[in-house]
């Protein structure tokens, strides 16, 4: 019988990375890849449910990943993540990805994205995970937003493997 991890809230697994982006990460125009950035979105987003589950964790999916607004050689790029849901074994991860000029000040959100993460065990297995506890009406309707999210996936899951 598996025992169910003690809840945990959204707080306590909250990442925000943040980098300078450099030439090697940019074009000859001098915009930022778009892989580059997603790169690290992913990796906010998996210490972000590997903090939450307490277990290492895999990407399994990633939602529309839109870019509204070019990253830049210079600009500081601040990935900021949290869980949104936890089931049993898999969780969605919402990364906000913002750039800033260093120098002015000014920060733009540049794209936002779903990343939904399984937790495994030594031998690679889905693993159990902690629940997800709200502490505050944002957090609540965001986890009520992800619970919609998830079952679309699923429905889509399902349709594909007919």
């Amino acid at each position: 019988m598996e025992i169910t991890p003690a809840p945990k809230p959204v707080s306590a697994s909250r990442i925000q990375l943040a980098q300078m982006m450099q030439p090697e990460h940019a074009n000859s125009q001098g915009n930022v890849h778009g892989g580059w950035i997603m790169k690290l979105a992913d990796e906010a987003g998996a210490l972000t449910a590997t903090r939450h589950a307490g277990h290492r964790t895999v990407t399994v999916a990633i939602d529309q990943m839109v870019f509204r607004h070019p990253i830049h050689i210079g600009d500081l790029v601040l990935f900021n993540a949290e869980i949104t849901y936890a089931g049993r074994t898999s969780m969605e991860v919402e990364v906000r990805v913002t750039a800033e000029n260093p120098i002015t000040g000014m920060r733009i959100e540049t794209n936002a994205a779903y990343f939904v993460y399984v937790a495994v065990d030594e031998d690679g297995q889905p693993t159990r995970i902690p629940p997800l506890i709200a502490e505050t009406p944002e957090e609540q309707a965001r986890m009520q937003a992800a619970v919609e999210r998830q079952k679309h996936r699923l429905q889509q899951k399902r349709e594909a493997q007919k």
